[in-house]
């Protein structure tokens, strides 16, 4: 904070001869010291900054609230194939594919991939679902070598849609187990990450076929 009588002799014209020297000489003295004392009295002070991630108590995951939006995951085992999070998402960055398995007779929900890039963690999709099967996770570290790796497949083969009504079925998993267990290093700064033995990713889909990405 700038005292009174700094803030009034920089109101003053500068002055000349030797009684402005020596008027400019305690300006500056005094703001030096004003400004000093300031950045003193924080040395002797127990420092506010916490040294991340390496001297932390516990993960900054555990200290999150349960309503933190983080990047989402999905509970496969729980999607009852409804696609209504797919339309929830007002950009697109959900793609559902469900089909009925040919020789069980049985709709199975094959490709369910969540592109976290695009993702603008706004919710809707969460509330959307009925059966908690998609959620956001405590996971905020989104670092990948290229963006094509911020594409996450939850579904690695043909899972049967869940047939459990609203608010039964069995308990949802943990919170951050599914993106763990499809990437184990995801959002980990140790570790190396290996994407060599991934498929490639499908080109988009063109706009005449309807089936686009919308960026609006």
């Amino acid at each position: 904070m700038v005292s009174p009588v700094s803030l009034a002799l920089e109101c003053r014209p500068p002055r000349r001869g030797p009684r402005g020297y020596v008027t400019n000489v305690y300006r500056a003295a005094t703001s030096i010291f004003e400004g000093l004392a300031v950045t003193m009295s924080w040395m002797f002070r127990r420092p506010a900054t916490i040294q991340y991630p390496d001297r932390i108590e516990k993960p900054v995951q555990e200290m999150l609230p349960d309503n933190y939006r983080g990047i989402l995951e999905v509970d496969i085992g729980r999607c009852s194939g409804c696609l209504l999070c797919m339309r929830a998402c007002p950009i697109g960055v959900i793609q559902i594919e469900v089909q009925k398995n040919a020789e069980t007779g049985v709709r199975e929900v094959t490709r369910f991939d969540i592109d976290v890039g695009l993702c603008m963690f706004c919710g809707l999709c969460v509330e959307a679902c009925n059966f908690d099967s998609i959620d956001h996770s405590p996971e905020f570290e989104g670092t990948m070598p290229c963006p094509e790796a911020l594409v996450l497949h939850f579904v690695k083969q043909p899972s049967p849609v869940s047939r459990f009504k609203k608010g039964e079925g069995p308990p949802r998993r943990p919170k951050g187990s599914m993106l763990r267990e499809i990437l184990p290093d995801y959002g980990r700064r140790r570790g190396a990450r290996r994407w060599a033995g991934r498929a490639p990713l499908e080109p988009p889909a063109s706009p005449e076929s309807g089936e686009g990405r919308s960026d609006g």
